[in-house]
């Protein structure tokens, strides 16, 4: 071993021994051993940030842009509201939940889909009375699944891919990994719904989610009934199913400017009404798409229909609404902001919202720009509360935004245009269309991910410049010296799952990667089957919550424990080394 090789080998030890620790974060952790590297003379200096051009970074940052579009069009919501049903019972909703975060890890970034999905899953345990220990694991766990079907559901396929065409002068392409990915998921899916969940301990299949810092009553909110609203023509009380599906409660019905007395219960609503209802930020949101219902001042020349935001704040002693009504500040007409909601400690409020007077520690729901909602918070000495993620979904947009992503998947799938660029497009078009508005663009990106990436890659580079892939080649080589191809195609995928299981699963595919080629060039056969081999035990990371970050976002919600991970992800990894190894060996075959 030379010296160059001893000090890579004890530079990637002490990050994956960091990364194990988990003391510091893991983009820094990498970014200090590139840093490390390049003073060692272990990368040449003309590379030391080309892995933040690479094309599997670039395209990461991407899919994760185009994700957030998909989710602002309302994809999710529509899906969520076909999936979720708060009556069905367990096994039949862990099923549809993990059929359905499969299928959108393929298309989508497998973080992004549990990232959208978390809610709608979180919603239907609350509705069902049940743990949410028992349904986010699966969840988690077939999102990371789905994500092996394409190139762009993981980032370790896209490392993979670019890392073949980096050494073998082409990459893989969109669905070249969908026959082994489908596979596994297929029977990685139906062991988490069927019988994975049960193999939790009876602790966490009691316990219930913790509940969140500041715990608001419902909003009375107000919405308006436009013209084609599938409501119109329909009693209050025919609502009453959908509503509770929505779960939000309809209590009222305001017709010019006045609250109809008794609850208007048999009531035909008309366009142009109010419907009072009573509900979450969440589920208010959830309503407007079922009913077809917008908020007070959007389609009215009031509002701008694009770029709202919802902000929720308190009235204070000293705030200039405390003792006014917002129709007494002309808060629509003179601000361009519009109360949506109000939370009054739980009280039933029957006043028209308008003209309710409102009182100190009132809690209000406002819509409107972002850039208004803070000057006039401060303006009329409001207190902003935590951000709780509420978003305005443009529904109008949503075939729009498929339309676009379905058009370059299909243009980089035939070769027409280079993924990258095609991406690239669907983003600019997101953004000029203002499905992602540009204050979301950079937010949408996960940058310690892409700067762990770009670190990773110059490493990865390294340790195959120096010889390092080589070493530990022959040492997997050795170990199964005498033994099929096969044999050693399983042994690699063993270690890089245990390697993935401890540390980030891209940076896994970034070391992992070279040593697949390297493997197959002494055994003399294709690296394509070592090379899909990695990829599919990158993503594996099902016996920690640190392996893969859908894993560590499950961890507070569902209130699972370090130790509660492998019980359902052991036999998770072990169902797919049995299932990958002769797929991968029947699809692409050890003789190239």
């Amino acid at each position: 071993m030379t010296l160059d090789q001893g000090l890579l080998f004890t530079l990637l030890g002490a990050v994956f021994a960091l990364l194990i620790w988990g003391r510091w974060r893991y983009d820094l952790v990498a970014f200090v051993a590139l840093l490390a590297a390049l003073l060692l003379g272990l990368v040449p200096v003309e590379q030391a940030f080309s892995g933040f051009g690479h094309p599997a970074t670039v395209i990461i940052a991407l899919v994760l842009i185009v994700s957030k579009g998909l989710s602002n069009s309302g994809v999710i919501e529509l899906l969520g509201r076909l999936f979720i049903d708060g009556a069905r019972r367990l096994g039949t909703h862990i099923t549809a939940m993990s059929a359905l975060a499969a299928s959108l890890s393929a298309m989508m970034n497998n973080v992004a889909a549990l990232a959208l999905l978390m809610p709608l899953d979180l919603q239907a345990a609350k509705k069902a009375g049940r743990s949410a220990s028992l349904t986010l694991m699966p969840l988690s766990f077939a999102s990371i699944l789905g994500g092996m079907i394409t190139l762009i559901g993981t980032p370790p396929n896209i490392v993979i891919a670019e890392y073949r065409n980096d050494a073998l002068g082409s990459p893989f392409k969109m669905f070249d990994f969908a026959p082994v990915g489908i596979a596994c998921a297929a029977v990685g899916v139906a062991y988490v719904a069927l019988l994975g969940w049960r193999l939790l301990p009876t602790e966490r299949q009691s316990s219930s989610a913790p509940d969140e810092l500041f715990d608001l009553a419902d909003y009375i909110a107000e919405v308006r009934v436009p013209e084609g609203s599938p409501v119109i023509g329909r009693k209050l009380s025919e609502l009453d199913d959908d509503a509770e599906k929505a779960d939000v409660e309809i209590v009222g019905l305001v017709r010019r400017g006045q609250r109809m007395p008794g609850g208007a219960r048999t009531v035909e609503i008309r366009a142009g009404d109010k419907l009072v209802m009573e509900a979450s930020p969440e589920s208010i949101e959830e309503a407007l798409g079922v009913f077809g219902l917008e908020y007070v001042g959007r389609g009215q020349g009031m509002l701008a229909d694009d770029d709202l935001a919802l902000s929720e704040v308190v009235v204070q002693e000293s705030s200039r609404l405390a003792g006014r009504a917002s129709l007494d500040v002309r808060l629509l007409y003179r601000y361009r902001i519009a109360l949506v909601g109000v939370s009054r400690r739980g009280a039933r409020i029957r006043d028209h919202l308008r003209k309710l007077v409102l009182s100190p520690g009132d809690v209000l729901l406002l819509l409107g720009e972002e850039h208004r909602l803070t000057d006039v918070g401060k303006r009329l000495g409001l207190l902003p509360l935590a951000d709780r993620g509420q978003r305005i979904i443009q529904r109008e947009k949503i075939w729009l935004a498929v339309g676009l992503f379905a058009a370059a998947i299909t243009a980089a799938s035939l070769g027409f245009v280079y993924l990258p660029v095609a991406l690239g497009c669907v983003v600019a078009a997101y953004v000029l269309l203002n499905i992602v508005p540009i204050r979301e663009v950079y937010d949408s990106v996960e940058w310690p991910v892409i700067v762990l990436l770009g670190s990773m890659i110059p490493l990865g580079s390294a340790l195959q410049s120096t010889g390092g892939t080589t070493i530990i080649a022959d040492g997997i080589v050795s170990l199964s010296a005498g033994l099929s191809p096969l044999v050693v195609l399983a042994l690699l995928i063993v270690v890089t799952m245990t390697l993935s299981d401890v540390m980030n699963n891209t940076a896994t595919a970034v070391i992992a990667a070279p040593v697949a080629v390297e493997i197959a060039a002494q055994l003399g056969v294709s690296p394509d089957p070592f090379l899909m081999g990695v990829a599919v035990a990158a993503s594996c990371a099902f016996l920690t919550p640190i392996g893969h970050k859908n894993n560590t976002l499950i961890m507070g919600p569902g209130g699972y424990s370090f130790g509660d991970y492998w019980r359902m992800g052991l036999p998770l990894e072990i169902l797919v080394v049995l299932v990958s190894v002769p797929m991968i060996a029947l699809v692409w075959p050890l003789g190239g």
